[in-house]
């Protein structure tokens, strides 16, 4: 199983604070979830910005890290601030 959560705009824009997904093991990086994640189409676009910053297991990440079975991932866009 794989924990999602999705925060600030993105948690606004989905609906939904966070989901579970079954572990597939085509899931092999943060990438290939967020690719997973896009394919379902509709406001699921928003998870395409390049300026989308992750976590895995609450450690801030690159999209190229590696997922396993049980990971807590989260999704938010940048921070800006004045």
């Amino acid at each position: 199983m794989i924990h999602v959560q999705y925060f600030a705009r993105y948690r606004e824009t989905l609906g939904i604070g966070g989901e579970q997904l079954a572990w597939q093991a085509g899931l092999a990086n943060l990438d290939s979830l967020r690719e997973h994640l896009l394919a379902r189409g509709g406001v699921w676009a928003v998870l395409a910005e390049q300026n989308l910053m992750c976590a895995r297991n609450q450690e801030l990440c690159g999209l190229d890290t590696e997922l396993a079975d049980g990971d807590e991932v989260a999704f938010f866009p940048t921070v800006t601030g004045g």
